[in-house]
């Protein structure tokens, strides 16, 4: 049996759950799992299905069905195979928490993902990458040749297919023209004491201020430095007996745990994009 997972968003109205679920029956499609939110303020419908089609189904036949549907519905849709998973592109600087809780949840079978490579301004981190099998690229950034270096990125990208880009604590601003060339295919994570304690050394600006909550935000990457829509936030309480350095590995554990959630969500494709905000359907 074909599996298949149909997101969508559009005005809301009544029958749009009717029209999808008739489309799926007429064709002896079982829906397994159904879940959908109507947007009160916005008045924006989203919904995502995970269903199986018959042996025999054809996913062209199923996107031209829903196709017929955007006239009346006014549909924005995706429909996807689950057959085919999600190829993904790391790209990390020097601290490599991220990336092998990552790689270790990939290899364990907790993330339904592909890592098709790494790529780092660094080469720090190639022996970790490569340990596991995965190619590792390094591209370092010249004075004056991020948009060199950029292209690069890019190119990798076509390269290995990668239907998403992962910022595993990668250290470099990513420019409006790469933001723009990848919408909704890049997640970061980050420290969630922003717009607090920028810059160098943030958990030890906390610690100087007496924080008593350590998060982290995995969140889309926009030109808006550190402002996309954010998937999810992790945060561990600590008290006045943590030392900086005790901080910073409260955070390292928290950006894993927010990181590897949003990257499964997004690979399961739970997440909906509404305006600034996110739909996430757990």
């Amino acid at each position: 049996m074909n599996e298949y997972v149909l997101t969508l968003s559009c005005p809301d109205r009544p029958g749009i759950v009717a029209s999808v679920s008739g489309l799926l029956a007429e064709r002896g499609c079982n829906i397994l799992e159904s879940q959908q939110f109507g947007d009160r303020d916005t008045g924006t419908f989203f919904m995502r299905v995970q269903f199986t089609g018959p042996p025999g189904t054809d996913p062209d036949e199923l996107r031209g069905a829903f196709a017929s549907l955007v006239p009346e519905l006014g549909l924005d849709w995706r429909l996807h195979d689950l057959s085919s998973r999600p190829r993904v592109l790391i790209m990390v600087s020097k601290g490599g928490h991220c990336l092998n809780d990552l790689l270790y949840r990939q290899r364990s079978g907790l993330l339904d993902v592909d890592i098709a490579a790494v790529a780092s301004n660094h080469p720090d981190l190639r022996p970790l990458t490569q340990s596991y099998g995965i190619d590792y690229h390094h591209l370092p950034v010249a004075p004056g040749g991020k948009a060199a270096q950029e292209a690069e990125v890019l190119a990798l990208v076509e390269h290995y297919r990668a239907d998403l880009v992962v910022l595993a604590r990668y250290m470099q601003i990513l420019s409006d023209d790469l933001c723009a060339k990848l919408p909704g295919m890049i997640i970061n994570i980050h420290h969630s004491f922003l717009p607090s304690f920028k810059g160098a050394r943030p958990y030890h600006q906390a610690h100087a201020r007496g924080v008593k909550l350590i998060g982290a935000t995995a969140h889309y990457v926009t030109a808006d430095l550190d402002e996309g829509p954010i998937i999810e936030q992790e945060v561990a309480r600590v008290d006045h007996t943590h030392s900086p350095e005790d901080l910073v590995a409260v955070g390292r554990d928290v950006e894993c745990l927010a990181l590897a959630r949003a990257v499964r969500w997004h690979a399961e494709h739970r997440v909906l994009l509404n305006g600034d905000r996110t739909v996430i359907f757990r």
